[in-house]
C-alpha cells in the first residue's frame, strides 16, 4: 500500500524536461518544408562561396576561353554571321588574280634572309623583317606566370553554357566568382551593422538619462538623412579601396534598425527579476548588461543579421552599378549588371539574365528563410 502511494508519489513528480528557445526554434524550422527549402538553397550558396574562397572552382573566371559574345549552348553558335563572312572572303578571293605579281617580292625576300642571317636569335614576325624587340622580355614574363600567357594554341569556344561577355570570358564562372564577394560584402557587413547597433541599443536602453538621449540624437540624425544620399556621401568620401570600403559603407549606415529594437529590449528587460537579483549580489554594469540580458534577446540580433545581409547584397549591386563599388579587377553581381547594360542593348542579354537570377534565388530564399526564423524565435507563436 505504501509502495504504490510513493510511487504514485514519485510518478506523479516526474515532468517532462523542459525545451529551451533554441529547441523550440529548430523544431519549427524542422516542420516548415519551406524553410527548408530555402534553407538548402542558401547552404549551396555558402558551398559555392567556400570553394570559390579556396580556389577549387572559378579561380581563372578572367581567362578569355572564347570568342567575344558567344551565345550560351542552347542558342547555339552564331552560324549566319559565320556563312557571311565565309562567303564575303570567298568572293575576295575570287575577285583576286590567279597568279598576282608581286613586285617586291625579290627584295623583301633578300632582306629577310640578310636580317634572319645577323639576328638568329631575334623573333621575325611575318615575311617583313619586322624584329620583335620585346620577344624576349615577352617570353621571360610568360615563363614567370606559369607559360600561359603566350599560349595561343587553345582554340576559342564558339559557346559556352551561359555565354561569355566581350572579353571572351566565361560568364558562369564570373557569376560564381561574383557571388563570393557580393555575399562576403552582405555578410561582414551586416555582422559590422549588428555589432555597432547591438552595443550602442544596449547602452542606450540600460542606462537611460543623458546617454540615452545622446545617443538618440545620433540616431535620429542618421535616420533623418536620405539612406542612398548617405550611402554615396560616405562612399565618395572612402573611395574606392576595396570590398573593405564597402563593408564599411554599409556597416556604418546600416545599423539604426538594429539600434532601436535593441535599446527597446533593454529597456524592457533591465527592470526584471533577474536583473535586479543580479544587481542585489553586486554584478557589475557590463556582466549584467552581456552576460544576463543579453542571451535574453540575441534572437533579435540573429534575426537581423539575416535581414541586413539580403539588404547589403542589394546595396552592393546598386553601389557597384553606380561605379562606387568593387573596384577595377573585381567581380561582382552589380560589377557585372553594370556591364551588362551595354551588351543589352547589343542584343547580349546571358551575363543580365545569369547576375540577376543568380541573386534572386539568394535573396528570394534568404528573405524566406529569415521569415521563418522570426517567427520560430518568437516566444509568442507556439
Amino acid at each position: 500500500m505504501l509502495s504504490t502511494i510513493f510511487k504514485g508519489k514519485s510518478s506523479s513528480s516526474e515532468s517532462p524536461a523542459s525545451t529551451g528557445l533554441w529547441q523550440l526554434a529548430l523544431n519549427r524550422l524542422k516542420s516548415d518544408r519551406i524553410a527548408v527549402v530555402s534553407f538548402l538553397v542558401v547552404l549551396f550558396y555558402f558551398i559555392l562561396l567556400a570553394l570559390s574562397m579556396t580556389g577549387v572552382i572559378a579561380s581563372n573566371w578572367n581567362k578569355e576561353v572564347a570568342v567575344s559574345y558567344a551565345p550560351p549552348t542552347f542558342l547555339g553558335a552564331d552560324t549566319e554571321s559565320d556563312q557571311m563572312k565565309d562567303s564575303s572572303s570567298s568572293q575576295k578571293i575570287e575577285a583576286l588574280p590567279e597568279n598576282p605579281v608581286d613586285p617586291l617580292k625579290d627584295v623583301i625576300q633578300q632582306l629577310n634572309a640578310e636580317i634572319q642571317a645577323e639576328q638568329q636569335g631575334s623573333s621575325v614576325i611575318d615575311n617583313y623583317g619586322v624584329v620583335d624587340p620585346l620577344a624576349e622580355d615577352m617570353q621571360q614574363i610568360d615563363q614567370q606566370l606559369g607559360g600561359h600567357l603566350l599560349d595561343q594554341k587553345q582554340e576559342l569556344k564558339t559557346t559556352l553554357p551561359f555565354g561569355a561577355d566581350k572579353w571572351g570570358q566565361d560568364v558562369l564562372l564570373k557569376t560564381i566568382k561574383g557571388a563570393e564577394t557580393s555575399i562576403l560584402v552582405g555578410l561582414l557587413s551586416a555582422l559590422l551593422a549588428v555589432v555597432i547597433g547591438t552595443f550602442l541599443g544596449a547602452i542606450a536602453g540600460y542606462f537611460g538619462g543623458w546617454i540615452d538621449d545622446v545617443l538618440n540624437w545620433f540616431y535620429n540624425i542618421f535616420t533623418s538623412i536620405p539612406y542612398l544620399l548617405l550611402v554615396l556621401a560616405i562612399a565618395a568620401v572612402l573611395q574606392q579601396k576595396g570590398i573593405l570600403s564597402i563593408v564599411l559603407i554599409l556597416g556604418l549606415t546600416g545599423w539604426t534598425g538594429v539600434f532601436r529594437l535593441v535599446r527597446a529590449e533593454y529597456m524592457k528587460h533591465k527592470s526584471r527579476e533577474y536583473v535586479l537579483a543580479a544587481k542585489a549580489i553586486g554584478v557589475s554594469h557590463l556582466r549584467r548588461m552581456f552576460v544576463h540580458i543579453f542571451p535574453n534577446v540575441s534572437h533579435i540580433a540573429l534575426v537581423q543579421i539575416s535581414i541586413l545581409v539580403v539588404s547589403f547584397i542589394k546595396s552592393e549591386v546598386i553601389l557597384s552599378f553606380l561605379g562606387f563599388g568593387v573596384p577595377v579587377g573585381v567581380v561582382s553581381w552589380g560589377s557585372m549588371l553594370n556591364e551588362a547594360q551595354s551588351e543589352l542593348i547589343l542584343g547580349k542579354w546571358w551575363q543580365l539574365a545569369a547576375a540577376s537570377i543568380a541573386m534572386a534565388v539568394l535573396v528570394t530564399a534568404f528573405s524566406m528563410f529569415t521569415d521563418a526564423l522570426r517567427d520560430a524565435l518568437d516566444p509568442k507563436l507556439k
